[in-house]
């Protein structure tokens, strides 16, 4: 079907309108062009559901844990359907793929496929290896896949983007996003510890890993976190999709609250089964662990009071800024989960309470944005590119490959005449005449 868009785009460039390949843009390929790395946090907020459900305590066995299945199983979906797309679009598209990752907007998302893909680690360790579908052995392989998957995105990305001035006016702690596969590595090594033996010898290789990328992304993040306050403190709260962005903040002392404290319980046993540092050295680290989270548990707690309570005001409520708004979900995982972990070091009824009020927002949220997203989705206000982006990238590609044709015949006729040139000067000399 010819879109009216797409002809008049035709008739403004020259050559296109005669050229029956440029007439029609389907609505598949302008939603391959329209895709983003933004498209990554709805699986994360999908993955946030089912680890805070997991976090509940008392859990109420298995109808819930049927529950978070569904929502694992709905992430990996999303997970596939996101890094096909992409595969597609650069594929097809290679100028707008390339625009996705060098843009200082845009480009602060790639990292989040990264993040996307701890959540499924967490979910096999949670849902498929209780079932024996598979092994702690594989277990320990995902885990130094993500590792090598966080440093083979995450420093190219560091180095595309600090290539170029940024305004620090324009500053969103979003932007931390670069390091957070990083940060996250301590998190997924408590889990991946929970199904290794301490005296396994891997156990102590994944502990202490761990433990230096969960400091190298905490500090990271939290340099951040200090130009953010330097920014709200000249242009006052974040307005706009930007006030989404507030809540990023809650992530970094959140997960490193709770990853300090579980890798310091998981690490009692390592440290005593591997006679190291010193005998009491476990208790000390777990002693430490513990106050130190809690410090930071009080930080992630207050950005998230800092970025809530001016939000409903400060929020554009437009359907084309939806995908914003999935960062209520994800960066709050860390500090809800270290709610009910300090109810469990201090047997306080109340953070149980309180963990259970966060988690039950949490899906309410879940619910919310996963029908906005769905109507934005339907009406083509997100991953939807106009028809005149399509043909411009495609008509730049054509007009690239004769510029490339031509230079390479220019190439080649010039060797050809050089060949001869010297073939001649070799038919003129007097035999027994060498060249030195």
């Amino acid at each position: 079907m010819l879109s009216k868009e797409a002809s008049d785009v035709d008739r403004s460039i020259p050559g296109l309108a005669m050229n029956p390949k440029f007439t029609k843009v389907s609505n598949i390929s302008r939603r391959i062009h329209g895709w983003s790395w933004q498209a990554f946090p709805i699986g994360m907020g999908t993955g946030a559901v089912y680890v805070c459900l997991a976090g509940i305590h008392p859990h109420p066995g298995l109808p819930l844990t049927m529950v978070e299945t569904v929502f694992y199983f709905l992430n990996i979906a999303l997970f596939l359907l996101n890094s096909t797309t992409l595969l597609l679009q650069l594929i097809l598209y290679p100028r707008q793929a390339k625009r996705l990752i060098t843009d200082p907007s845009k480009g602060i998302f790639v990292p989040l496929i990264v993040l996307s893909f701890a959540t499924i680690i967490i979910g096999t360790i949670n849902y498929v290896l209780p079932t024996g579908h598979v092994s702690p052995t594989f277990i320990y392989c995902l885990f130094w896949i993500y590792v090598g998957f966080g440093l083979l995105v995450c420093f190219p990305m560091l180095m595309i983007w600090f290539n170029k001035p940024h305004d620090l006016k324009t500053f969103t702690p979003a932007w931390a996003f670069l390091v957070f596969p990083m940060m996250l590595v301590g998190v997924v090594a408590f889990n991946v510890l929970r199904v290794l033996p301490p005296e396994d010898p891997r156990a102590l290789g994944v502990l202490l890993t761990g433990y230096v990328f969960q400091g190298l992304g905490f500090f990271m993040t939290f340099f951040y976190i200090c130009i953010y306050i330097i920014r709200i403190m000249t242009t006052g709260f974040l307005e706009g999709h930007q006030a989404n962005g507030a809540f990023v903040a809650c992530g970094p002392p959140g997960f490193t609250a709770l990853a300090l404290i579980n890798l310091a319980e998981q690490g009692q046993d390592i440290l005593a089964a591997h006679n190291l540092v010193s005998k009491s050295a476990g208790e000390i680290w777990y002693a430490s662990s513990v106050l130190a989270g809690l410090l930071l548990f009080g930080l992630a707690v207050f950005f998230f009071l800092f970025g809530a309570l001016p939000y409903w005001f400060k929020l554009h409520k437009h359907l084309d800024e939806i995908l914003g708004c999935w960062a209520l979900t994800f960066p709050n995982v860390g500090w809800i989960l270290t709610i009910g972990k300090l109810g469990d070091i201090f047997h306080l009824q109340g953070f149980y309470v309180w963990n259970l009020v966060m988690v039950i927002l949490m899906c309410a949220t879940w619910l919310i944005l996963f029908f906005l997203t769905a109507i934005a989705f339907w009406k083509g206000k997100i991953f939807m590119a106009t028809p005149e982006e399509i043909i411009r990238d495609v008509h730049a590609s054509e007009k690239k490959k004769p510029k490339d044709l031509e230079m390479a015949l220019v190439a080649s006729t010039s060797q050809v005449a050089v060949a001869l040139v010297r073939h001649s000067d070799a038919s003129e000399r007097p035999s027994g005449h060498f060249d030195i």
